[in-house]
């Protein structure tokens, strides 16, 4: 299936199956969704105004990328910044991921490199995971605090249990073969289960070698990777309720960064997570702990070798969430909930043999033991006030405690003097840190008419810096430099004095049509103004090995002022249907329009997408599927000037796809870049890998042509 007609579909399912005041309404929030054993929809208390991503749209599209993060950006409103071929960061509306909360089986994991190599999606696989939802928009208090963006809730099958007194024995697995990059990967997933006991197996691996850009590019050094995913869920079936446990397993041996200076050579995570759900008559219950563990090392792949540069990052991290759910009346319902979440990490970087002058010849200490504790506790109201009207109201407050030991430079030479110094000035500070953060939510839907429906929503959140944007300390060219998710090759330095970002954010949508009428139509503006926002001031050139001036930049991170605005357009019509049979031919389109603004600086923001539309055509015939895409990207000429941000050419892609399903067997063809066009990646950054190789500073380019077969199948 194409790009574009997965963003429609997924679209779509969120709307033609829900209530037609419901339809495609993901702008204005989302009532409460019981969790139903893991699928974030499963049982929903209102009708569902999110975007949702199902099982067999990721069946269709895992062939093509194993990067969660690339896949959703197929869906209106949502951008992915480039990392590794499994660590895209996804972007919602113009607010990075560390400004939007990310929740996998409900838990977040915490940054666990200075480079955002472990993103939080980067632990979630296309091959097995169930359902993806994601709110653009106002997103409720009960979703989650410290965010000033959206909301994407990441969720695995909900356990089955048998019906009869036999055991119960499911499963799908699937296969697939990228042919650019020599991509390759499977995936399973078996349960075993009787009437209250249910066990599931879910595993993956995938890997893939360098990519070939489009046309002339050439080879696109640094993007290899591999990784595994193994985890166990256990589910009993109470009178009352639902007891899950759940723990897993996570190896990545390499994964290339293009546009980093560093790679990921090494990384382990593990967790467990617990979790029971009751229904009473009185109410719900929803009680939830969660551990994880990680062990993260970066150093040199082949393309930045020669040389050595180990950096180690641990982290644990600990949940513990508890949730109300009370029916007042059979009009109103309340919501009260409460949360903490832990998170410790030691950053260090140790000694490289033979170099005392800048590498040694002790451990560079960048965060010792660095500790970020969040206390938070909501209230929320929700009232279906008749046929028509929902709101939804909420009032939350997160408490953020930050602190970290001393640092130490690698030594004490005349070219460590600058961190010397610095990390002098560091211990001598008070690192300790209070956040006090309130937010809040209003949200309402209305149906205009059977076919058409208005959705609004207010929201003023807060967000707190992350340990790194606090606490990192180096005022060393290389130190600085090993600082940063922006795939910029710049210098980045920490802030004690940052205080935490503040955003008002207005939505609405309008929706119009359904599925009776065969068609619909939604056109979803917004508006987010951030005080505080925390962005970056120049603070030097940086000097290459020579002492001249380099082509990158030291910077220190600052509270501004920024506003993101813009309007999401999306439609589609059946051009042929037939229910008897199921066969459909679809026309889908969508339009993302996006500007973000420093207003500080009266400049724009880094890495915000540039206007893009997608035209998709879709014929099912029974067991044959058949689908063709347009996808085209504006020229990017609105970039950051402070951080050498490139600009981009626009591009216009094609992409072919085919399917046949043959006693339960589905085997797919895709051309992914049919012409095998060469374009740069709008939020690709600078490629670093071929930086070093060539000593030519260009964007990264995106994947050229590429032939992605899949085979895959239930039991």
């Amino acid at each position: 299936m194409t790009k574009a007609t997965f963003s429609f579909r997924a679209v779509l399912a969120a709307s033609c199956c829900a209530a037609p005041f419901a339809a495609m309404a993901q702008d204005a929030g989302t009532p409460e969704l019981r969790g139903g054993g893991g699928d974030a929809a499963a049982d929903v208390t209102a009708p569902l105004p999110a975007l949702r991503v199902t099982r067999p749209d990721l069946a269709e599209r895992q062939a093509g990328s194993s990067d969660t993060a690339d896949i959703l950006a197929d869906l209106p409103g949502v951008s992915a910044a480039t990392g590794g071929g499994f660590s895209s960061m996804p972007a919602i509306r113009g607010l990075s991921e560390q400004r939007i909360t990310v929740l996998v089986d409900g838990q977040q994991i915490d940054i666990a490199c200075p480079n955002d190599m472990n993103s939080p999606l980067s632990y979630t696989d296309p091959q097995t995971i169930a359902s993806i939802t994601v709110l653009t928009g106002v997103a409720p208090v009960s979703r989650a605090g410290d965010n000033i963006g959206g909301v994407i809730a990441v969720d695995s099958a909900p356990p089955v249990f048998a019906t009869g007194s036999d055991l119960l024995i499911t499963g799908n697995a699937s296969a697939f073969y990228r042919s650019n990059g020599d991509g390759f990967g499977g995936g399973l997933s078996f349960t075993v289960a009787g009437k209250r006991l249910s066990a599931t197996y879910t595993g993956s691996y995938t890997q893939s070698d360098q990519y070939e850009g489009g046309g002339n590019k050439g080879l696109v050094r640094s993007t290899e990777y591999a990784k595994t995913d193994h985890a166990l869920a256990l589910a009993y079936r109470l009178d009352s309720g639902l007891l899950k446990l759940k723990t897993g397993f996570q190896y990545s041996p390499y994964e290339g960064f293009p546009n980093q200076s560093m790679d990921m050579v090494d990384n382990k995570s593990w967790f467990v997570n617990g979790a029971y759900e009751g229904s009473y008559a009185w109410g719900d219950v929803d009680l939830a702990a969660a551990y994880r563990d990680t062990d993260h090392v970066m150093n040199f792949l082949e393309d930045k070798l020669p040389g050595a540069m180990p950096m180690n990052t641990e982290v644990h991290s600990f949940d513990g969430s508890a949730k109300l759910t009370l029916a007042l009346s059979t009009r109103d319902k309340l919501r009260l909930g409460g949360e903490y979440h832990h998170q410790w990490l030691d950053d260090y970087w140790p000694p490289v043999a033979g170099d005392m002058m800048m590498m040694g010849p002790n451990t560079y200490v960048n965060i010792n033991g660095g500790t970020r504790d969040r206390i938070g506790a909501y209230a929320e109201w929700e009232a279906q006030w008749d046929s028509r009207l929902t709101t939804t109201a909420g009032i939350r407050f997160d408490r953020v405690r930050m602190d970290t030991g001393d640092v130490q430079p690698y030594g004490t030479s005349m070219m460590q003097m600058a961190d010397v110094m610095a990390a002098t000035a560091f211990n001598a500070a008070e690192r300790r840190r209070t956040d006090e953060n309130w937010s809040g939510s209003l949200i309402a839907t209305y149906a205009l008419t059977a076919d058409a429906s208005l959705e609004f929503g207010y929201a003023h959140k807060a967000r707190s810096p992350n340990l790194y944007e606090r606490y990192s300390w180096g005022r060393g060219a290389m130190a600085s430099r090993m600082i940063g998710w922006y795939g910029d090759g710049n210098g980045y330095v920490g802030n004690l004095d940052l205080k935490p970002e503040r955003a008002d954010t207005v939505s609405a949508a309008l929706s119009l049509g359904g599925f009776e009428q065969g068609w619909q139509l939604r056109l979803a503006p917004y508006y987010t103004h951030v005080s505080d926002y925390i962005d970056a001031r120049f603070v030097q050139t940086l000097p290459d090995m020579m002492g001249m001036p380099s082509d990158f930049v030291q910077l220190q991170f600052a509270n501004q002022e920024a506003e993101f605005y813009g309007v999401d357009l999306s439609g589609s019509v059946a051009l042929a249907r037939d229910g008897i049979y199921g066969d459909a031919t679809s026309l889908t389109a969508s339009l993302s329009w996006l500007e973000g603004g420093n207003l500080t600086d009266h400049a724009p923001v880094y890495r915000q997408m540039p206007l893009n539309a997608k035209l998709g055509l879709t014929h099912r015939a029974g067991p044959v599927e058949l689908g063709a895409e347009l996808e085209w990207v504006a020229e990017k000429t609105r970039v950051d000037a402070t951080r050498n941000e490139p600009r981009t050419e626009a591009y216009a892609l094609v992409n072919l796809s085919a399917a046949y399903t043959l006693a339960g067997v589905r085997l797919s063809v895709e051309a992914e870049n049919l012409f095998d066009k060469g374009y740069d990646l709008p939020l690709g950054g600078v490629s670093l890998g071929d930086y070093g190789v060539t000593g030519v500073l260009r964007p990264v380019p995106g994947r050229g042509r590429s032939i992605n077969m899949g085979l895959s199948t239930s039991f």
